[in-house]
């Protein structure tokens, strides 16, 4: 068997890895019902890179479904469907308080946007809580490969970008860690 040791290779090793799959020639998000509470640490979904707003800086797709299942009435209220003002208005918001207290901060505590209060992240359940365990499964981890984030269409890519609920929290690019053998 030939190993695949170009740096696509290498993407896709360690994405196949992360979603828990042996194939990763699909985009399909792979679903798992692990009894391990904390199991979505170690099977990310796939994203698709077509997903990800380079002007917000966020996978809007990933970020909507999270508040559609958590916080369902503001869907409508933060426009979130739509590109409109108020939506606009939000992400940007939202953004300021990334660039202001990190994105590990806001996913830790949220936003306040007017009057809604966001929550973005629920927390690592302890032992035995199975409140908390069911709303951890509600965060979606996503790994997605090939994230164009200039705004014009060049080649500017990052091999892999971490998403959590749709904020990211790491970019990697691999083209300079390869060495030939």
């Amino acid at each position: 068997m030939t190993s695949d040791t170009s740096e696509g290779g290498l993407e896709a090793l360690i994405v196949a890895d992360m979603a828990g799959t042996r194939s990763v020639g699909s985009v399909a998000n792979v679903v798992h019902e692990p009894s391990d509470p904390l199991a979505a640490l170690r099977y990310w979904q796939i994203g698709d890179p077509k997903d990800y707003d380079r002007a917000w800086t966020i996978d809007l797709v990933q970020f909507t479904e999270f508040i559609r299942s958590t916080q369902p009435a503001l869907i409508g209220a933060l426009s979130l469907e739509d590109d409109t003002p108020v939506r606009q208005k939000f992400l940007s918001r939202l953004q300021g308080e990334i660039s202001k207290r990190g994105v590990i901060d806001v996913l830790r505590k949220g936003l306040k946007h007017g009057a809604y209060e966001v929550t973005l992240f629920f927390a690592s359940p302890s032992p035995g809580n199975t409140a908390a365990q069911a709303r951890f499964r509600f965060n979606r981890f996503t790994v997605t490969r090939q994230l164009r984030y200039s705004q014009d269409d060049t080649a500017h890519a990052l091999d892999l970008a971490l998403f959590v609920n749709g904020l990211p929290i790491a970019t990697f690019e691999l083209k300079n860690s390869l060495t030939k053998q």
